[in-house]
């Protein structure tokens, strides 16, 4: 259970945080930035969740998905070292349930005959921009992933991966099953 009675402690006043392991790192640091782009893309949900009047399925997704959200907000805040004890991570069986979901409602769209530009109901167009958001978040862990002494799970690259992509297909359904997307048009300006 987390307990919060003091939101301020005065302890970043110098430009550092503490992971989950009390170790400090600089707010720069990699680490700070993919969990930090976590908790924007779910802010970025919390925001479409307003905006979603008539789709409590989609919300009732969204909520699963804010609670995740924070679990790998978690998973990131502490990194795995060899020898210390299994922490909160992101498990398979929450990228299987984004699955699921993305399947089921991707069944009930319209097919695609071009790209689609973020827009249409509100509703849609913040469920776009929560999209490229976690595609930022999906960028950045990739990157921490790939620093020498750095760690990530499978699952937790890939929970981000699928949530960009339940996030296009959430939008389309907002988007009345897809009829009301806003379609790129090539050339369209020319």
């Amino acid at each position: 259970m987390v307990v919060l009675n003091r939101i301020y402690t005065r302890t970043g006043d110098d430009g550092s945080t503490s992971l989950g392991t009390g170790e400090r790192r600089p707010k720069y640091d990699l680490r700070i930035a993919a969990y930090g782009t976590v908790d924007e893309t779910n802010a970025a949900l919390g925001v479409a969740r307003a905006h979603l009047a008539g789709h409590p399925e989609i919300d009732a997704m969204l909520g699963r998905i804010q609670n995740d959200l924070f679990d790998l907000g978690a998973d990131l805040a502490v990194p795995e070292r060899e020898g210390k004890a299994e922490r909160l991570r992101v498990l398979s069986s929450q990228v299987e349930r984004l699955e699921r979901e993305i399947d089921q409602l991707n069944d009930r769209l319209a097919p695609l005959t071009s790209f689609v530009l973020p827009g249409g109901k509100p509703g849609a167009a913040y469920l776009h921009l929560a999209r490229t958001i976690c595609r930022r978040a999906e960028r950045v862990m990739v990157e921490l992933a790939a620093q020498p002494d750095e760690t990530i799970t499978k699952a937790a690259v890939q929970y981000v991966n699928r949530l960009s992509d339940f996030l296009f297909v959430a939008s389309r359904a907002v988007n009345d099953a897809g009829s009301g997307d806003v379609l790129w048009v090539p050339g369209q300006n020319r």
